[in-house]
């Protein structure tokens, strides 16, 4: 394997990964869309990106998007969501309560799971939607 931007996985491997693993990429994954996603509309000092990132990927801006998002989760994204939820985290970090670090939890590994399977148009239609309401809010 040498094109590790796209990785698709055959099921029975994809299954094998933990939902922190799937959380730890998905973490890197997510970041990425929004670091993407705020250097094209202009957000140009490092200042500005960094703050804006920082608000974005936080754990209560991922739990809010998560439930943003939940209506339109198939049957099976929803599955992962839910498992990654309810997967036990060792610590919580400041700033984040409890509820809002498992949501995001979740949030991380659907869109890890998503990256995984090589679904980039199901995660770029679920980014668009998290960015229209978003950039509406703003």
């Amino acid at each position: 394997m040498s094109d590790y931007f796209n990785i698709p996985l055959p099921e029975q491997e994809l299954s094998s990964i933990s939902m922190l693993g799937l959380a730890h990429i998905g973490d890197a994954v997510y970041e990425l869309m929004v670091r993407s996603w705020l250097v094209c509309h202009g957000k140009l000092t490092s200042r500005t990106l960094h703050r804006a990132t920082v608000e974005l990927v936080r754990a209560g801006a991922q739990a809010r998007f998560a439930a943003r998002i939940a209506p339109t989760l198939t049957d099976g994204e929803s599955a992962i969501y839910r498992r990654g939820r309810n997967t036990r985290v060792n610590s919580v970090p400041k700033g984040a309560q409890i509820s809002e670090y498992h949501a995001a939890t979740g949030f991380e590994a659907l869109f890890g799971w998503l990256y995984l399977r090589g679904e980039h148009d199901r995660l770029s239609e679920l980014f668009a939607m998290i960015m229209e309401e978003e950039n509406h809010a703003s």
